[in-house]
């Protein structure tokens, strides 16, 4: 009986990306691009907690990544299906218009799968992840399986870096700095309000701070901050990754929530992001 490789499986250009220890910059980075879409922010700042839990917040959105990604297809289904029933339960209202916001429009899923997989590709091929041209396209491509997850037709999601671009060039007469970007612009570069927790803060805030400066220029004028210099963001993001890289497998695969050791328990130790080379996909 043939073993479940789930949604993607080994030889997928998806399953050694999202292994990438780059992957926390980038999802933090992601979030700065998701924040500018004002309806998007809006309805995440009316229905989150993320500033009274933020470890929590942030570990709920990297564990759907990494269920979507290396668990089995079941998990992964059952996973997209609780998402797709707390986007149906909720809504918010516009700021600006007062009109009412559906958390399972398809226009705000894809804004929001959109900045997700283009910034993954981005920040963790800046970070020196060898990753192709033809791959990236492949990557994107292979990541309509996951924006099908969260209800999305995969037939209208880019699946191409020039697809992606288009995309992109469509939407942001539409961006904009806002209160609610301010909100989030502001914790993810002080997550941690309890009195308690503020020193740690201090430690946090050169990773917030690379994180926004790996945003593409656009998006840099848009938020209305100055980044880091180009030089020193891909230094900083490339040592990043270095230093991950050198922590063992086993070790670093457990967090979060031990997706990855799941896999190998199931699929065997080829199926360790860091056994293949991308070159044999």
């Amino acid at each position: 009986m043939a073993v479940d490789e789930g949604l993607f499986g080994p030889r997928t250009v998806t399953w050694q990306l999202h292994g990438d220890p780059t992957m926390w910059i980038a999802g933090i980075c992601s979030l700065f691009l998701q924040a500018l879409h004002p309806r998007a922010v809006a309805a995440v700042v009316q229905n989150s907690r993320f500033q009274q839990d933020p470890i929590g917040r942030l570990r709920r959105t990297s564990d759907f990544v990494g269920v979507a990604t290396y668990g089995t297809t079941d998990k992964a289904a059952a996973a997209a299906e609780r998402v797709r029933h707390v986007h149906r339960a909720l809504s918010a209202s516009d700021p600006r218009t007062g009109e009412r916001i559906r958390l399972d429009d398809p226009d705000l899923l894809l804004w929001v799968h959109c900045a997700e997989v283009a910034t993954f590709a981005e920040v963790v091929r800046r970070a020196g992840f060898p990753l192709t041209d033809a791959q990236h396209d492949r990557y994107l491509d292979e990541q309509r399986r996951s924006a099908e997850l969260v209800g999305l037709d995969p037939q209208r999601v880019p699946g191409s870096r020039g697809e992606v671009a288009d995309y992109f060039r469509r939407v942001r007469p539409e961006l904009a700095r806002t209160d609610e970007s301010e909100v989030v612009f502001r914790f993810l570069h002080h997550p941690l309000r309890a009195r308690r927790w503020r020193p740690l803060n201090l430690g946090y805030l050169p990773i917030g701070r690379l994180a926004y400066s790996l945003l593409p220029g656009w998006a840099h004028d848009l938020h209305g901050r100055t980044p880091l210099p180009e030089s020193a963001t891909t230094a900083g993001a490339r040592a990043f990754r270095t230093a991950g890289k050198a922590v063992p497998d086993r070790l670093r695969y457990r967090f979060p929530s031990g997706h990855v050791l799941r896999a190998v328990e199931r699929l065997g130790e080829g199926a360790f992001p860091s056994a293949r080379s991308l070159a044999e996909l």
